[in-house]
């Protein structure tokens, strides 16, 4: 039998000896609930209601979670479409036909010779011509070679353009 002096270190708990176990008592003056009959009254912890808190802040947070992270799956999608059409136009441009050297960060237009029946790539735009652009080009976009060696289209002013599809501007 081992013997230890009072676990619980309290005024007024003891501790018993049971058979040949020491059993730890609590202290009566620091739990919060009622150890005797005449303690005082507590009320139990409504538990299903507890549980209803828990699940509706745990949904809240997810949906929080949840809604921040499609706003990320949005970006990235947004920015993956973006790619997409650089892809295409690097594609046009690259089956184009030429007969210039091309630069890095410079403006071309793409134009689609019916006459010939072949996408060009030139230099001039439907406004540059100084007696009118030729009556067989249709212009499809003004286009700029990155660095990357991909293009993109771009506006008047060589800032690019993401629209969804390629459409003539003559």
């Amino acid at each position: 039998m081992t013997e230890e002096s009072n676990v619980s270190k309290g005024r007024n708990s003891f501790d018993a000896q049971i058979g040949d176990n020491l059993v730890a008592f609590i202290n009566k003056n620091v739990t919060p609930y009622p150890t005797d009959i005449g303690g005082p009254a507590f009320d139990l912890i409504p538990v299903e209601k507890q549980k209803d808190i828990m699940v509706n802040v745990a949904r809240l947070h997810a949906q929080q979670e949840y809604d921040r992270i499609m706003e990320l799956v949005a970006v990235l999608q947004k920015q993956a479409a973006q790619i997409r059409r650089r892809l295409e136009i690097t594609d046009l441009v690259h089956n184009a036909k030429y007969q210039f050297q091309t630069y890095h960060n410079q403006c071309y237009w793409l134009a689609w010779d019916m006459r010939k029946k072949e996408t060009l790539l030139v230099t001039l735009g439907p406004n540059d011509w100084s007696t009118g652009a030729p009556d067989d080009y249709q212009y499809i976009a003004r286009v700029k070679w990155l660095g990357d060696y991909t293009w993109i289209k771009v506006d008047e002013n060589g800032k690019s353009i993401y629209d969804s599809e390629i459409s003539p501007t003559a």
